[in-house]
């Protein structure tokens, strides 16, 4: 009579092909880590003043709402470019790198898109310390360009 356990096959384990696998698991989140710091920049850049020390130092709870949307905004770029790659290595890093890049440049446009169509500059938005609904409308409408950029990726 033989037990359960010993009826369990478990197949060989490919070394090789981990170690490939954590690699480009390395490979790919290095890209991704790499488009969300040029994303924090390309939005530093678009703001007024210096968007680190309003987020972090001054607590800007407006900043902060724009931060946020705009690095999920790009995480749902990123993780669509990621998936939809190529299949071979090289190739995968490579889309996933240009289409992350796409993606921070189009969040950026689409931010001074926002900025020439809503009622207030982002500038004064930005500077206002209290929290404001049209930081949140802003934030909001960066996350679905985000989805729409994301879905765009062929």
């Amino acid at each position: 009579m033989s037990t359960s356990w010993q009826a369990l096959e478990f197949g060989n384990v490919d070394s090789d092909l981990l170690v490939q696998g954590v690699v480009a698991t390395l490979l790919f989140f290095a890209i991704g880590f790499g488009v969300l710091a040029l994303g924090f920049l390309a939005l530093d850049l678009l703001t007024p003043g210096n968007l680190r020390t309003q987020v972090y130092t001054d607590h800007n709870p407006n900043a902060a709402i724009l931060l946020v949307a705009n690095h999920l905004a790009l995480a749902i770029i990123v993780v669509t470019a990621i998936m939809t790659s190529a299949d071979s290595l090289g190739q995968g890093l490579v889309d996933t790198a240009v289409y992350g890049l796409v993606g921070v440049v189009l969040q950026a446009v689409a931010l001074r898109l926002l900025d020439a169509v809503i009622p207030e500059h982002l500038r004064d938005l930005v500077n206002e310390p209290r929290m404001r609904g049209s930081a949140w409308a802003v934030g909001a409408s960066l996350v679905a360009i985000g989805a729409v950029n994301a879905a765009a990726l062929s």
